[in-house]
């Protein structure tokens, strides 16, 4: 689709604003809403339904009752199947203006949106639906005369908080799971991202999903996102975001019943480069796309680039030239590969840090400034510094942004020191053409997922979760159905 024709789309594109409660479409209760401003030029896209904790209470009784009188819970494999098979074919109808809700409410590419963000996310449906009656039990061993086994049983409620970054696939990696194992669920959207998920709500009822197992719920983090948090009657929060957030859901938890609590909360990852790696034109590759995809707006980003002293001059321009190639654009443009953060505050943060860094001594090589100011969009440009030290606070702290500090080691035991100095254990990368050194240091990095010769060189089948302060739980692969799961015992006496 060229520009012009994805402007004419625009004009015909239906944009979502009310709850998804219950099996209907509704406004907040106390009819307020919420501006839903799109990154790309400040402008307003609509109002959305600000839901209060009444709403939230509505959208969780409405769940528990969906749970507890079985509407889903107690449909079989094959039916359940059938309507997330649905839901997938609806998503993919729809994929063009699931692909424009996403970068008008994101600031993403289009491109990146259509050919990243939407596939993935209705593969995530399929997968999971095709997943759903592969989960066993087991019997235990046992004496003649008594016959045991263990059954994993749907949890109840499920509260899924997800980020603004990938809102469509973070949903996804949650709901379809939690939906597999015959959980309700109630969908909570970043208040700068409604759009995709208000659609899925939609879609998912045209599925023939019963009313009242996915609620969507729009508003703000602080009261819908807390509501739902200490909630008696939901069962577990699956949450993808930062630290603080992740803290105040394990507090509210200890405040309310208990629930679980799934955490995924973000990281500092570092990739490693050696002298050694024959491949470095991908390594730059790697290293740039690595950090500033999706505007360095993602949570496994490399935002550490650490470079073995010999080379890293010549490494690092490599890297400049590949990112001097990522101009930031229109989102909405085909073409354009690098858009805009997801809003003014974001922008305003990656900024700070850029400032930070300066003064703390570090040199900037490429980037730092605000661009296309005068679209009265948020556009920063990849920026890379160099002569990073392990006490700056670029390398201590997450940005969420397209920032990247470069930190140079002598030996491979100096790499992995600097590269395990974070509270975060996410990701962490590295490039060699040494097969010991390559699983000596996977085994020594401290991270969740480690890729060699690769960046986020995985996919559905394999778990992504961190270590340390990165969080605990893992989405993805068969692993995260067993999340949304109580395993039971039971044990038969024969007479």
């Amino acid at each position: 689709m060229t520009a012009p024709s994805i402007f004419d789309a625009l004009k015909a594109l239906s944009l979502p604003d009310r709850a998804v409660i219950d099996g209907g479409l509704v406004k907040a209760a106390s009819g307020q809403t919420f501006d839903n401003v799109s990154p790309r030029d400040g402008t307003l896209i609509n109002k959305v339904a600000a839901c209060q904790a009444v709403d939230v209470d509505r959208a969780v009784a409405s769940a528990r009752k969906a749970f507890e009188d079985g509407r889903w819970r107690d449909q079989g494999p094959r039916a359940k199947k059938a309507v997330l098979f649905r839901l997938a074919e609806l998503m993919e109808r729809d994929a063009e203006d699931l692909a424009l809700l996403e970068s008008l409410d994101t600031g993403k590419p289009i491109r990146d949106a259509r050919a990243v963000d939407v596939p993935l996310s209705i593969g995530t449906c399929r997968w999971y639906a095709e997943a759903l009656d592969k989960v066993y039990g087991e019997v235990g061993a046992a004496p003649v005369d008594r016959l045991s086994w263990a059954v994993h049983e749907p949890l109840g409620v499920v509260g899924a908080i997800v980020p603004w970054n990938f809102p469509l696939h973070m949903a996804m990696w949650k709901v379809a799971p939690a939906l597999a194992m015959g959980n309700s669920v109630v969908l909570k959207p970043a208040e700068q991202s409604p759009l995709t998920a208000l659609k899925l709500g939609e879609l998912a009822l045209e599925a023939g999903l019963p009313a009242g197992v996915l609620n969507v719920i729009p508003g703000l983090g602080g009261v819908a996102g807390e509501a739902l948090a200490l909630s008696m009657d939901v069962d577990m929060i699956a949450f993808t975001g930062s630290g603080p957030v992740g803290r105040r859901l394990m507090e509210y938890s200890g405040r309310s019943n208990l629930k679980r609590v799934s955490l995924e909360l973000g990281g500092k990852s570092p990739q490693i480069v050696f002298a050694d790696c024959r491949h470095l034109d991908a390594a730059a590759e790697a290293a740039a796309w690595g950090v500033f995809y999706n505007q360095g707006e993602v949570c496994t980003a490399a935002s550490r680039l650490l470079v073995e002293e010999g080379i890293k001059d010549a490494f690092v321009e490599k890297v400049i030239a590949v990112a001097k190639a990522m101009v930031p654009g229109d989102p909405l443009d085909p073409d354009t590969v690098f858009g805009a953060m997801v809003s003014e505050r974001q922008m305003n943060t990656a900024l700070d840090y850029i400032a930070t860094a300066e003064s703390q001594g570090a040199r900037r090589l490429l980037g730092g400034q605000r661009v296309r100011q005068d679209t009265g969009g948020f556009y920063v440009e990849p920026t890379i510094f160099d002569g990073l030290q392990p006490d700056h606070t670029l390398a201590r702290e997450e940005v969420f942004g397209p920032v990247l500090g470069v930190q140079t080691f002598k030996d491979a035991d100096e790499a992995i020191a600097l590269a395990n100095d974070t509270v975060y254990g996410l990701a962490a990368g590295l490039w060699t053409s040494d097969i010991d050194r390559a699983l000596t240091s996977a085994r020594r990095l401290k991270a969740g997922l480690v890729w060699v010769n690769g960046w986020d060189a995985c996919d559905i089948t394999m778990p992504f979760g961190g270590f340390k302060q990165s969080g605990f739980g893992r989405d993805r692969s068969l692993h995260t159905l067993h999340k949304y799961a109580d395993l039971k015992s039971v044990s038969v006496t024969l007479r």
